[in-house]
């Protein structure tokens, strides 16, 4: 029953701590690299807080919240029955960039960020593969309970 999402969640966080040691030993020393230039670059971040830098120095705080998060999430797989196709791979998502990330703060002291877009002239803040995987798994999740309500409601 768990075989599976154990090990969509070890081979994502796997490759997430990979892209992070990468980018220590190669893009930190030089700090940026244009990849498009005007549009994409790579650019070594240490993030001490959340989205946008906010709540620097948490990391205990995000430690905490981010086990209650995985509780939740193993809570729910658990509990969902085998209709909810699109929740439980929402919840590998979102388990694994979390513990992607709080595997950083944990034995970082901060989360390393690197994929860095300019788009119309805005500079987005830095994020990383783990934050990929929350947001598609969260993008997923809200998909998955509106087509479980629709299917209700037509049902």
């Amino acid at each position: 029953m768990f075989f599976l999402p154990v090990v969509f969640t070890a081979a994502l966080v796997l490759s997430d701590q990979i892209i992070k040691y990468i980018t220590i030993a190669y893009l930190k020393p030089v700090g940026n690299i244009d990849i498009i230039k005007n549009f994409f670059s790579l650019t070594y971040v240490e993030n001490r807080g959340a989205a946008f830098g906010m709540l620097q120095n948490a990391k205990w705080f995000f430690i905490a919240l981010t086990l209650v998060v995985l509780a939740v999430c193993i809570y729910y797989y658990i509990k969902l029955g085998s209709e909810k196709t699109l929740i439980k791979p929402a919840l590998v998502l979102i388990c694994s960039g979390a513990l992607g990330n709080m595997a950083d703060r944990l034995f970082r002291g901060f989360v390393v960020d690197m994929l860095n877009f300019y788009i119309f002239g805005y500079d987005y803040p830095v994020f990383n593969f783990a934050d990929i995987c929350v947001c598609l798994g969260a993008f997923l999740l809200v998909i998955g309970v509106f087509v479980s309500d629709t299917r209700r409601e037509a049902g």
